[in-house]
């Protein structure tokens, strides 16, 4: 059985694509942390006002919550992946791997977007 997910904003239909925001949600929380990113920066860089970010992610925290699900399932996904392997030196260097292919990878922020967000609030 297939469960399909579907996004559900309050109002008005959504003018803007929940999954596009949220990915520049979740890089702007990863450049600057929890507690270096205002409410202001993030309407900017999703490109929509308040009452819409809001209506379709709740508080900033409920927005960083869902930006920490998003970099689970993507940058951060070869953590999971790891924990399959069939000994504790293959979830190693699975992880290893992973994480070294991450900070190679230009095309995000570098490190941990969760250590970013926690060393922000330190």
């Amino acid at each position: 059985m297939t469960t399909k997910t579907q996004t559900v904003c309050r109002g008005r239909p959504c003018a803007f694509n929940k999954e596009e925001a949220l990915g520049k949600a979740l890089e702007l929380f990863w450049r600057n942390g929890y507690e270096g990113t205002s409410l202001s920066d993030l309407t900017k860089v999703m490109g929509i006002n308040k009452p819409s970010l809001y209506s379709a992610f709740g508080n900033k925290e409920q927005l960083f919550l869902q930006a920490i699900d998003l970099y689970e399932k993507r940058p951060g996904a070869f953590f999971y992946s790891a924990m399959d392997q069939k000994t504790a030196y293959l979830v190693v260097q699975s992880m290893l791997r992973g994480a070294a292919d991450s900070m190679a990878n230009g095309e995000h922020p570098q490190g941990c977007v969760v250590v970013q967000g926690a060393l922000s609030c330190s």
